[in-house]
């Protein structure tokens, strides 16, 4: 068993040192509460609502928070999945995520699936999700929107990935009914329960440039059930599970169904 950390935080967008600052607490309280991994929601260094690539070219500084994340990593002895923006070397800008752990900077993903305004800002990455063996499980990376593409989802639970851990920003679009649950976060347990993976969820809390949040945070478990949340919007929130990684090793349905070897490929 191993515990696993999702932290729902309060953002700015502009305001990268105070955004970094939040996201270095949140490593040191889960540290505290003895998690081995934490997931940081989607550019939780700038924040997201940018209004030009002007402002988000004069926000990146992706080696910064690179830099910062490698050294709580080391200090805590933690995996840390985070959104991030970066400026690629030749100035393309990226909706990225990285996964770092005390050796440091273990994969550097770009969001493949851009959401709404994103094309405005960012280029979307062509490279599959990572899948990272690290002292945690075997951890996957996608960001926000790229959740909801169930062929993305399931390229990578095919290449071996335990943990799906994904940095959202779910903006509020309507309060779902009474009794239900937002249909992100009921997506995010479908791409759990239909690929037998553990799948991490950190989204945000905190009004930006006019736009609200789902506060959709939360930890699912292979068989779909949330473990942990959902946070509910309005409030930060660090949420906390004890998962069994290799518990998503097994794709059995009982004893005569699996989920990867029942897939007959030739008629999709």
């Amino acid at each position: 068993m191993t515990t696993v950390a999702s932290a729902q935080l309060s953002l700015s967008v502009g305001d990268v040192a105070a955004n970094r600052d939040a996201g270095l607490a949140a490593i040191d309280e889960a540290a505290a509460a003895g998690a081995s991994l934490i997931v940081l929601p989607e550019l939780s260094d700038t924040g997201y609502v940018m209004r030009s690539p002007d402002e988000a070219a004069a926000l990146a500084d992706h080696e910064g928070t690179l830099g910062a994340w490698a050294a709580a990593a080391a200090r805590t002895g933690m995996v840390v999945v985070g959104g991030l923006c970066v400026a690629d070397g030749d100035g393309t800008l990226r909706n990225a995520a990285a996964v770092v752990d005390p050796t440091g900077v273990r994969a550097l993903y770009r969001k493949a699936h851009l959401w709404d305004a994103e094309p405005d800002l960012f280029t979307a990455g062509d490279d599959p999700p990572p899948v990272v063996d690290t002292a945690a499980g075997r951890v996957a990376v996608m960001v926000c929107y790229d959740l909801e593409f169930p062929d993305w989802v399931r390229k990578a639970a095919t290449a071996g990935a335990d943990i799906l851990a994904a940095p959202v920003n779910w903006p509020k679009l309507a309060d779902p009914p009474p009794g239900e649950r937002p249909a992100e976060v009921i997506k995010a347990q479908a791409a759990a329960a239909t690929n037998g993976v553990w799948v991490i969820v950190a989204d945000r809390c905190g009004v930006e440039r006019g736009v609200d949040w789902v506060g959709g945070s939360v930890v699912v478990d292979p068989d779909g059930y949330p473990v942990a949340g959902p946070a509910g919007s309005g409030r930060p929130a660090l949420l906390l599970a004890d998962i069994d990684p290799a518990r998503a090793r097994d794709k059995a349905l009982g004893p005569r169904n699996d989920r990867f070897a029942d897939r007959r490929p030739a008629l999709y």
